[in-house]
């Protein structure tokens, strides 16, 4: 099945309400990022540009409590939405309610009506039927290029789609395209990068896609249990114990399948965990008993950089070791450098993997980035997106 986009339905003089993923980062009021509200923008231009179109914009921002606390209100973003579209844009004093009914048919062709934090209401994450029908009154169309919120099912995600006509925006269909690419007609070599702190956060990750990939990268805190299973000394390095039968499971089904697994075989480490911990290099696989590693050394880097670029698809879910201490960075901002040289089709995903291209200048070399952690993770293993779902033909 493919998916319904904005391009498939009618938005002459319609009232379009449009579920974005706004949840950026704030700073006494102040936007410090604004990825996500800009990745919004060809889906809600191409909207605006309908004869007699308007457009009524949700999101929910953080997780508040029901006092409504004035630091998760979307009205800090107001200005910056009419700022980054060039239209007027309305404040609604909630995100359903009469008040906000009666905004909505006010509204003329080209102006933007800006809810409410979607979540200041808890029948929201339940998606409750009353809540999200309260939602769609508010327009004739509703589209969906939240990608980031698609793997909740949340009443402003699927409950809404049960009483108005839905589709996709474009960043939902670009975001779903390219995984389905990844997990449906990978290329090979097909080159999987996954790292982050925890086997228990990736393992069904890496189950999942043992049928697709040539070879599989493995970094971050998670590799020591790898390598704890394999026998080799990793100091004090971060394991799980709870996993070393499951990651056994996984290196021995890796084995018979023929996928190559490239764990560390040199350290960056440090005697403690800490920003200004001083870096010792460790030129061995064998980590000393009073070290922990942070970070993967330079024969590890060079050892990866053939298979990233000799690689026809790549797909990267997190980073090779504590990058957000500059001590600790190299071996992630080298794979980044490596994934954005690759010729081949390359999508990366989760936050931190994110964060990184774009703290090394990396983003814009890269085919895709994705906007969405939780939403990607669960995509790459393989689960159903409520919030897909409800807009496939």
């Amino acid at each position: 099945m493919s998916l319904t986009t904005v391009k498939d339905i009618d938005l002459t003089n319609k009232r379009v309400l449009v579920r974005v993923d706004f949840n950026v980062p704030l700073k006494d009021g102040k936007i410090t990022d604004d990825t996500r509200m800009v990745s919004a923008l060809p889906t809600l231009n191409y909207i605006l540009e309908q004869d007699g179109a308007s457009l009524v914009v949700m999101s929910h921002l953080g997780r508040p409590t029901e006092d409504r606390e004035a630091k998760y209100s979307l009205s800090q973003l107001k200005d910056h939405l009419a700022k980054l579209t060039g239209r007027n844009v309305i404040m609604a004093p909630d995100c359903i309610g009469d008040d906000v009914e009666a905004l909505a048919k006010d509204l003329k062709a080209g102006e933007i009506l800006l809810l409410e934090n979607t979540r200041y209401y808890k029948a929201e994450t339940k998606n409750d039927a009353d809540f999200a029908k309260k939602l769609s009154a508010v327009a004739d169309v509703y589209v969906n290029d939240a990608f980031g919120a698609a793997h909740r099912a949340h009443a402003s995600t699927e409950g809404v789609t049960k009483y108005l006509p839905s589709c996709a925006g474009f960043l939902m269909e670009k975001e779903c395209s390219f995984f389905d690419k990844v997990l449906t007609a990978p290329e090979k070599p097909f080159v999987a990068i996954i790292g982050g702190a925890k086997v228990s956060s990736k393992i069904t990750v890496l189950e999942s896609m043992l049928d697709k990939c040539s070879t599989f990268v493995i970094g971050g805190g998670m590799a020591y249990t790898f390598m704890k299973v394999l026998g080799q000394d990793i100091g004090k390095s971060m394991f799980e114990e709870d996993f070393l039968d499951t990651a056994k499971k996984f290196l021995d089904d890796a084995k018979k399948a023929g996928v190559e697994i490239i764990l560390p075989i040199d350290h960056v480490c440090a005697k403690e965990f800490g920003e200004n911990a001083e870096p010792i290099a460790v030129d061995s696989v064998n980590i000393p008993s009073d070290l922990m590693a942070l970070d993967v050394g330079p024969k590890t880097s060079e050892l990866v950089k053939s298979r990233i670029l000799e690689a026809k698809m790549i797909v990267w879910n997190g980073p090779m070791g504590v990058f957000e201490f500059d001590n600790f960075a190299r071996g992630t901002k080298d794979v980044a450098s490596y994934v954005a040289q690759c010729k081949g089709i390359t999508v990366v995903g989760g936050g931190d993997s994110v964060a990184a291209v774009n703290k090394f200048g990396f983003a814009d070399q890269i085919d895709h980035v994705s906007t969405g952690g939780g939403a990607s993770l669960e995509y790459l293993e393989g689960k159903v997106l409520p919030g897909v779902v409800a807009l496939k033909k």
